[in-house]
This record gives structure tokens, sequence and C-alpha cells, in this order.
């Protein structure tokens, strides 16, 4: 079976009618924005039917015409640039409210992403960073952020966390030398991939570590090396990384951890809340209001 959609098109253009190779030669030259046009706007754009379009993607032997749509989306998954977002962004909200259309697509994003994750991956991860000796966290640029927060957290349960959040070849091995087959590596790595998180977790499974990937998809690279997947949808077209369904998932994976560490995290945040009271970490209000109320 031919799974690459511009050698099913370059194979197939001589049997197209003549709406179909308008079809066939906007994909080949703009991909990058049909991958995200509905059928109605693909055929509006050629100059032709959306019922064309839908039997065109038919032809090449795809379900319907949003899995041909996905096979676009999946060619430029790490080639659209920070200008060609822009424009697609540009194009896809168009007249829109900007607030409401950008809210309603992470909706949509989280509603995927809980279709899509396997509970299995999702319990198996869950078990294996409770049992880890050491839990390594990757992620840099943009996934630095949701890295951190599932460092921060972590670094409250358990006492063997590392956060590797730079892309110095040098300074990552440096962090994972150690790493064995008692531990586990986290990677967080979204469109488009870091290049230094593959070979962190390349690294990871060689030394018999069990390799979580927190991705957006089954053809992210970092599938290859991971022994638990776990996907959330991200947003590689939008002006900047939607990482709304990412930290999503990250909350329920600290959540189901302090959930298998119920008492033993209960002592950890009770000894906790005495230091912050005493250190007087988080605002009182109502001692505020008491005050000055005399």
């Amino acid at each position: 079976m031919i799974t690459h959609l511009l050698t099913r098109i370059d194979l197939m253009m001589n049997s197209f009618s003549k709406g179909q190779k308008r079809i066939a030669l906007y994909i080949e030259e703009h991909y990058d924005k049909a991958a995200f046009m509905t059928a109605s706007k693909l055929g509006e754009t050629v100059g032709v039917s959306e019922s064309t379009v839908v039997r065109f993607a038919t032809e090449l032997g795809y379900d319907g015409y949003p899995r041909l749509q996905k096979a676009m989306q999946e060619m430029i998954r790490n080639k659209l640039t920070s200008v060609q977002r822009i424009e697609v962004t540009s194009s896809r909200i168009g007249n829109s409210n900007v607030l409401d259309s950008v809210l309603n697509q992470d909706i949509d994003k989280i509603r995927r992403t809980i279709e899509e994750t396997s509970h299995e991956d999702f319990n198996r991860a869950v078990d294996e960073i409770c049992n880890a000796k050491r839990i390594y966290i990757f992620g840099v640029r943009s996934t630095g952020a949701i890295a951190g927060f599932l460092a921060y957290y972590f670094e409250l349960i358990f006492d063997n966390v590392v956060l590797i959040n730079t892309t110095s070849a040098t300074s990552t091995y440096e962090h994972i030398f150690r790493i064995t087959e008692d531990d586990v590596m986290i990677g967080i790595s979204f469109p488009r991939y870091s290049s230094m998180a593959i070979e962190a977790m390349d690294f990871a499974r060689s030394r018999g570590a069990h390799a979580v990937a927190i991705t957006d998809s089954m053809a992210s690279p970092l599938v290859q090396s991971a022994d638990s997947i776990l996907i959330a949808r991200s947003d590689m077209a939008s002006i900047v990384d939607s990482l709304v369904a990412p930290l999503s998932l990250i909350n329920a994976l600290i959540v189901a951890t302090v959930l298998k560490k119920k008492d033993e995290v209960s002592e950890t945040f009770h000894a906790l809340e005495d230091v912050w009271n005493r250190e007087g970490v988080y605002t009182n209000h109502d001692e505020k209001a008491e005050k000055n109320g005399k």
C-alpha cells in the first residue's frame, strides 16, 4: 500500500479528471494551506464542487476527506515555519471572533485527546513513575514550560526528579549518563520536534530505562523509542503552540501519581503546609481583613 500522499498523486495524475487535477496540483504546491481547509473551502479555492473534493479523496484510497486532510497534516507536521503558521491561522480564523475561535479549538483538542490517549499506556506510565529510582523529565523551548510544571509537582511528591531543559547535547548527556533500567525518562515534544528530545529518549531506551513519550500523534519521532505513549493533541499550525491538551494530560498524570501514593504524599504535604505557614509563603486574606478591620 502506497502511504505517502504525494507519491499517490504522482502515480494517479494521468487518470484524474480536470477537476481532480486542479485539486492535486493545488495540494502539491500548497499542502501546508490545504491541510487546514474544509472540503468545501478547498473546492472553492480551486474552482470545483465539494463533492468533487470528496470523490478525489476516495479516488486516492482514503476513507473520506478527513483521512486525506490528516495525511496532508502529517506531511507538514515538522515543516511548517513560523511565517506559514501566521498565514494558516489568519486563513483559518478569518473574520471570526479570535477568543471564541481559539478556545473552541482548544476544547476540540482536549476532546480528541480523551478519545486517542491509551488508558493502558497511561496506567503503565503511572506505575513505572511511582516505582522508579529516578525520574528524568525532558522538555525544551515551548514545551519547557509544561516540563517545568510537571517537574515542580513531581519534586513535591518524589525526591528523585531530574529536569532537563537544555538543547545542548553535552549538557543533556551530563544529566542522563547515569540513567539505568531502574529509571524513567519522560520525553515531551511537539511539532516542530526537538532533535535533542529524540536523542535523549533513544539513549534512555538503550540503557533499559522505561521511556514515556508525551507527544501529539503516533507519527511523532518520539514514539519509536517509547514504552508508554501518551497522545495529547497540539496545534502545529497555530501562531503559538497550543499546549492546553498536553497540560491537561500532565495534570492527570500528577493526580494519578498522587492518588497512587496517597498516604505518603499526604504526610509530605502536611509537612509542607507547616513550612509554608511558618514562612508566610502564601497570603492569608482572612488575617489581612482582620487587621484592616481594627
